[in-house]
Order: structure tokens, then C-alpha cells, then sequence
């Protein structure tokens, strides 16, 4: 915890989870996260449950736990997040780890984002394709109406995936993952002017920032996040912050007709401007092929 922020910062493996305090709700996560667990700390994890008093501490909350095996438990948190365990036999990331670390599980394999049913699936994958550099590992898309399923590969360990949300949901599917409000306050006068987002954001590194930043506001759809302190608003800054951010994902060859999804992503430079290693990047050394 973080002294005075109320922030929790929860690692396994690489990956991390930045928790702060929600008021006056807490976010939940229009999708599922599957984190993978060594078969003995699984069972560990399930024996622990099981002799904890968790479901009546938890039981005015919406605390789940279903579907339970030996190798998979399915999780509802209790504020209404969705997260599978499962035993696997992945390890942890040989490159690094983010620092600290002293969690069971090895890895969070896979993110699934929930996209309207009719959301076109095939732009998704273009845009990481095309703007972030990111291979697509299966593509499945409805002909009738146009959803279906994208999974992206963010790294020999990590999966992250679109998936159409076919039971019944009242979202709008392009503001459903972001909660933008005006803070006028908070923004510099001889910058654009950018709506804070309280919605979930998901934070990724990648090999060239530079380029990276390019391809985005040449599609116009980079974005300032007034409530962080770094806000890059040109190359420049980007390259001297390590970062920029983009809240709209959109089908590059499409750009007409706006957002597919509205979801934060949070983009870094393995490298700084010296051309080391960023300071809160969890490799020990950048991978081949990182540029700035």
C-alpha cells in the first residue's frame, strides 16, 4: 500500500494490478481474468478457502466462487469482477518480474474484454495489428453480425481477448469500459482539453514508442488522462515520458465511423530516451528489438 493513496499494487509473475480505493463504487471489469496457478498452490488456494470463514465475511457482497476442480476455480470478486484460476504449467516469466513479487501464481495468462454483440471484431484486430504491433493468434468473426472473437498475442506469455458479449447487456458497447468525467481544474490552459477517466485501463509495454505514438495520432486517437501526472501531448513528451495513452480502438481501415470500443490503454517504452531500461519495466534486460 502506498502511504496516503490507498493504492494496492498486486503482482504475479510480470504482470501487476494497480487496486486504489473506489468511491464511490469500485470498478468492475466488463470482461474475465484467468490467472494461472502451479497445480499445488491451486490446491493450497482451495484447501485455504474452505477452511476460512470468507463466505460469511463476504456475504453481502457480490463474493462468488463456482465451477471448482481440482485444476480450475471460477472467481466473482466481491464487487462483481470475473476471474478464472487454473492450474497450469507455466512458470513465471524467465525475462523478469515486477519487483517485490511473493505471489502463488505464476502469470496472468489471459484478459478477456466484453465487446457489444454486433461490435466488428475483425477492426479490433486490425487495430493491434496495424497501430500496435501485435500479432493476432485467432480470429473468428459472425458474417450475420459481425461479432465474434480476437485473440492478440501481448507477448510469448500473455493473451489479450475480444470477445462479443452475446446474453443480454444494456451497455452502450463503445463507452461501456471507461467513466469520463469533467475536471477542468486538473488540465494545463495551452493544452487539448481531455475528460479524466475513472474507468478501468489496462497498461502494456512495447518495443518502439516512438513509432508506436505515430501510428495513433495519425489516426487521432491519442489521449491525455488528466488525472495521471505524466501527460504526453506531443512526440517529444512521449519520448521523454516513456508513455502515452489511447482510450478509443478503432478499425484503422474503417476510421469513419469511430470507435469500435472505448477501453484505456496505458502504453510504455521498454527503453528510455538514454536508451535504458525503463525503471518500472519488469524485464532484467529489454528483449531483441527494442528501439526509442
Amino acid at each position: 500500500m502506498e502511504k496516503g493513496k490507498k493504492t494496492l499494487w498486486a503482482n504475479i509473475g510480470a504482470q501487476q494490478f494497480h487496486l486504489p480505493e473506489g468511491k464511490p463504487d469500485a470498478q468492475v471489469l466488463e470482461g474475465e481474468i484467468r490467472l494461472c496457478f502451479n497445480k499445488r498452490d491451486l490446491q493450497n488456494l482451495i484447501k485455504r478457502y474452505h477452511e476460512s470463514d470468507i463466505q460469511n465475511i463476504l456475504k453481502d457482497s457480490h463474493f462468488d466462487l463456482t465451477a471448482e476442480t481440482s485444476d480450475k476455480i471460477s472467481i466473482t470478486d466481491p464487487w462483481g469482477s470475473k476471474f478464472t484460476i487454473v492450474a497450469s504449467e507455466k512458470v513465471k516469466d524467465v525475462r523478469g518480474v515486477q519487483g517485490g513479487d511473493a505471489s502463488l501464481g505464476t502469470c496472468m495468462d489471459d484478459l478477456t474484454i466484453y465487446t457489444h454483440p454486433d461490435a466488428n471484431i475483425a477492426g479490433i484486430a486490425r487495430f493491434y495489428e496495424q497501430i500496435l504491433d501485435a500479432p493476432i493468434l485467432d480470429l473468428t468473426c459472425d458474417e450475420k453480425s459481425g461479432g465474434g472473437k480476437c485473440i492478440v498475442s501481448m507477448g510469448p506469455y500473455q493473451t489479450l481477448t475480444f470477445k462479443s458479449r452475446v446474453e443480454e447487456n444494456d451497455a452502450d458497447g463503445v463507452n461501456m469500459h471507461i467513466d469520463l468525467r469533467d475536471e477542468p481544474e486538473s488540465n494545463p490552459s495551452d493544452q487539448t482539453y481531455y475528460q479524466s477517466n475513472y474507468g478501468p485501463h489496462i497498461s502494456i509495454y512495447i518495443r518502439d514508442i516512438r513509432g508506436t505514438y505515430k501510428r495513433a495520432e495519425k489516426l487521432g486517437i491519442t489521449y491525455v488522462n488528466p488525472r495521471f501526472k505524466r501527460r504526453a501531448y506531443n512526440e517529444d513528451e512521449v519520448v521523454k515520458d516513456c508513455m502515452f495513452r489511447c482510450l478509443d480502438i478503432v478499425d484503422p481501415e474503417n476510421l469513419e465511423v469511430g470507435a469500435i470500443l472505448r477501453l484505456e490503454h496505458e502504453v510504455w517504452s521498454v527503453l528510455k530516451a538514454d536508451g535504458g531500461l525503463y525503471k518500472s519495466c519488469p524485464f532484467d534486460e529489454a528483449p531483441p528489438g527494442c528501439i526509442i
